[in-house]
């Protein structure tokens, strides 16, 4: 946007890549209001200095209603120039053996929740002319991966979400961003929700599955990396519909658009130890 002193809205600010985005925009003066689900139980030292913190919970339906009438009632709501999509769920298991409800909260928390709370912060974006949304996606909405059907439909529907918007919002100078990382080292690994019923015929490659994912992540690039990517969308005049990063990225997306589909399907299963 050209300018740094600006008012932001992180979901998900407590930890990981939305902790990461947080920090360098409250290092660069920008006013930011940070969400977590529980953040009265952040300590003094967890806190990063001159951030505002608000409870957001995705999975309740109320949850963005609810946060829009906090910031409302501080006289906030109105002028948020920034607001990064980032908090979300990560979620594994057998396509035949995930839950309707599993697969409903998740939508409810990586794509229902993120586009209404888009929708509350738009009017006053849209009466200003400027303003940008951030939506955190994941590589693996544009390759999708075994036992993460859930998670890879989520953020493809998140992307398919934000590339529509940014048509109808750019002529109002509010610009829509997806940025998708590859393998971040955040230890969203320990917080993923697992399913996989007792006597699995998947469960062989579901264990080899996730040993291969958690190894990458490790491995990963640090959140710092993908929160200095979103502050580049951030700043940007003009940013760009979508940004990759991590997982030896642009490298991946030259290689889909050279390849047939089905072998990069199977590229991508035998990097998560996976025969197909």
């Amino acid at each position: 946007m050209g300018r740094t002193e600006l008012t932001v809205l992180v979901t998900g600010g407590t930890s990981g890549i939305g902790r990461a985005v947080a920090e360098a925009l409250a290092t660069k003066g920008c006013t930011v209001l940070a969400t977590g689900r529980n953040p009265d139980r952040l300590e003094l030292a967890e806190r990063i200095p001159g951030v505002r913190y608000l409870r957001l919970d995705l999975a309740d339906p109320a949850g963005p209603d609810s946060l829009a009438e906090e910031l409302g009632d501080l006289g906030l709501l109105d002028s948020i120039d920034v607001l990064v999509n980032n908090a979300g769920e990560s979620q594994s298991g057998p396509f035949e053996e995930l839950p309707a409800e599993a697969i409903e909260r998740l939508f409810r928390t990586n794509v229902f929740g993120p586009v209404r709370l888009s929708q509350l912060v738009l009017p006053g974006m849209r009466a200003r002319r400027r303003g940008r949304i951030i939506m955190v996606g994941s590589m693996l909405a544009s390759f999708p991966l075994a036992h993460r059907s859930s998670y890879s439909a989520a953020k493809a529907a998140l992307r398919a979400f934000a590339t529509a918007a940014r048509q109808e919002l750019s002529p109002f100078g509010v610009w829509v961003s997806t940025v998708e990382p590859g393998s971040i080292a955040t230890g969203i690994g320990l917080r993923r929700t697992k399913y996989l019923e007792e006597g699995s015929p998947y469960t062989q490659d579901v264990t080899t599955m996730l040993e291969h994912l958690d190894a990458n992540e490790r491995g990963g690039i640090p959140a710092e990396k993908v929160a200095a990517t979103i502050v580049d969308a951030i700043v940007a005049p003009r940013p760009r519909e979508f940004y990759s990063v991590g997982s030896r990225a642009p490298l991946p997306f030259l290689l889909k658009r050279a390849l047939p589909r089905e072998l990069v399907s199977k590229i991508v299963a035998a990097q998560h130890g996976l025969k197909r």
